[in-house]
């Protein structure tokens, strides 16, 4: 179910109730301290009008003075707070894209591409900025607004009708504006991603882009995406302009209404110049609240915005474990597949069918088949990356779901042509963070051919690598990405292409060791080179 933006955030700062409490508190007592300035010059002037200097009057000043003060140290107080709850948010966001996007069900991410998603995450700083505008200047501008035509109550009754009026006033614009101008931040925001993720695009493919540069492709799909951003971004702004066009009518209308209400009381003798000229500064304090209201309108629409990108990524569904069965086994994984059926989403074929076939445990098994077949989604498929529609999935007798995700992980190693490097050390992309047996560490690295490549490196095993490994030879990559499959003697190997530039007496060494019927671990291989075949005890067909 998708959540509106404003469900989003009362999600977002229910955690800080405590915490937004005590700002509105503050809120409260700055907008009645505030307040404490009118009527302290109404006092004074009352007493100037005596033409005498009294130790009333010197207190007044001092009392208008310290409400000054006061108001001061509890706006201090007010950013404290609102600063703590912002580094709170960017930690947790921080945490909970790290959290979910590996976790993402591979089917919702074949939807879209996952960098993208991740551009998302800035939208928390869109929301650390507003929020001190949300929760301190638009929570007091509203609190003065009340407070100043609550005040102004005193003075005359005239006064409720016309509070009552502007309150009602405002409710209409928000209520009437108000869904359009977030309908067309949304829609901004969409077009601002899509323009993001095509100039990712380019930035991945610059020299396709250097080469092939004579239809100028870059430049013309920008230009279109830019124009459909501009053309949102003018929708928007008219709504704005709108609301703005409103609340300047509004505000001349409240500066009106009071000013000769006002005027009108005082030749009626309802009221004295101390208080009209207090009732002018409640005024002035109210069309200035008014102003502050207007200028936040944006912001508020950015942050709503912000949520709703953010909640695109926390709405995708996650692998959940519905069983926390663990996989204890010092032998490898045996495997039997029983009456598969698995289709893609929107796609009207099953791409398996009534599908069967059995491993023993610690076979060795080549799988072949034309481009098409189904030989990649079925190693996703057995890495429980993908589900089934129908039929069973036997790991070592047990349906594989049977497993918690992370007992079964801890039991594979899984390689695709899309399997990369990250940034970090090579120790980093091997180990991942697992602590293993340095022997067994050791073993692999010599078998690979990695350990004369890394004592050549000054820093070894911590030598920083480039995303992708951009520096690195094509081969040196694999091999540790292999390598990283390898550690802490996996149970089950599912590996596709895993050698592909690796050179041929290499990369034969390299496969006796992987076959080797010494080795307990299960293995299917998809690949190419023929010798894969020869080494294998099973060869499955699809």
């Amino acid at each position: 179910m998708t959540l509106s933006p404003l469900v989003r955030f009362w999600r977002l700062i229910n955690p800080y109730k405590k915490q937004i409490r005590l700002i509105y508190y503050y809120a409260i007592i700055s907008g009645i301290v505030n307040l404490s300035l009118p009527l302290g010059i109404q006092a004074i002037i009352n007493y100037l009008q005596t033409g005498e200097l009294t130790t009333s009057w010197v207190v007044l000043v001092v009392f208008v003075l310290i409400g000054i003060a006061i108001a001061g140290v509890i706006q201090i107080s007010q950013l404290r707070i609102v600063e703590d709850i912002q580094q709170d948010i960017f930690a947790k966001s921080a945490f909970e894209f790290a959290y979910r996007i590996p976790k993402i069900k591979q089917i919702s991410l074949d939807k879209v591409h996952a960098p993208e998603l991740v551009n998302r995450f800035f939208d928390v700083l869109t929301i650390q900025k507003g929020l001190p505008k949300i929760l301190i200047d638009f929570s007091l501008a509203v609190f003065q607004i009340v407070f100043g035509l609550i005040l102004l109550t005193f003075y005359s009754s005239y006064f409720i009708l016309l509070g009552v009026t502007l309150i009602l006033i405002i409710y209409l614009i928000f209520k009437i504006t108000g869904p359009k101008g977030l309908e067309t931040s949304i829609k901004e925001s969409k077009y601002k991603y899509s323009l993001a993720h095509w100039l990712e695009e380019i930035a991945s493919n610059t020299k396709s882009f250097k080469v092939h540069n004579q239809g100028n492709l870059h430049l013309k799909k920008t230009d279109t995406i830019n124009a459909q951003y501009l053309e949102s971004r003018e929708k928007h702004f008219k709504v704005l302009i709108k609301q703005f066009i409103l609340f300047i009518g509004f505000k001349v209308w409240v500066a009106a209404g009071l000013l000769v209400l006002g005027g009108y009381l005082v030749f009626q003798q309802q009221m004295n110049i101390g208080q009209f000229v207090a009732s002018e500064i409640i005024i002035i304090l109210i069309i200035n609240s008014v102003e502050k209201v207007i200028r936040i309108i944006e912001t508020i629409y950015d942050v709503l915005t912000a949520l709703d990108k953010i909640g695109y990524v926390t709405d995708l569904e996650i692998d959940r474990d519905t069983e926390l069965g663990e996989l204890n086994t010092e032998k490898g994984l045996s495997i039997e597949v029983n009456n598969l059926h698995f289709k893609y989403p929107n796609e009207d074929l099953f791409l398996f069918d009534n599908f069967s076939f059995k491993i023993n445990s610690g076979e060795k098994v080549w799988l072949k088949g034309k481009t098409g077949k189904g030989k990649s989604t079925l190693l996703n498929i057995l890495a429980r990356i993908h589900g089934i529609d129908k039929g069973e999935v036997l790991i070592n007798n047990r349906p594989s779901n049977y497993y918690s995700h992370n007992s079964y992980n801890n039991h594979i190693g899984f390689i695709t042509p899309n399997t990369g490097l990250f940034e970090g050390t090579i120790e980093e992309n091997i180990l991942m963070n697992r602590t293993v047996d340095l022997n067994n560490l050791n073993e692999i690295l010599d078998s690979l051919g990695l350990s004369n490549y890394i004592s050549k490196l000054k820093k070894g095993m911590v030598t920083e690598v480039d995303s992708e490994g951009r520096r690195m030879p094509r081969s040196i990559i694999q091999k540790i990405i292999l390598a990283r499959a390898l550690v802490g003697n996996p149970k089950l190997l599912l590996l596709e292409d895993p050698l592909q530039f690796v050179d041929q007496d290499e990369k034969r060494a390299i496969i006796d060791y992987i076959m080797n019927p010494s080795k307990t671990w299960t293995v299917i291989v998809i690949a190419d080179y023929q010798y894969w075949a020869e080494k294998s005890n099973q060869i499955i067909k699809l």
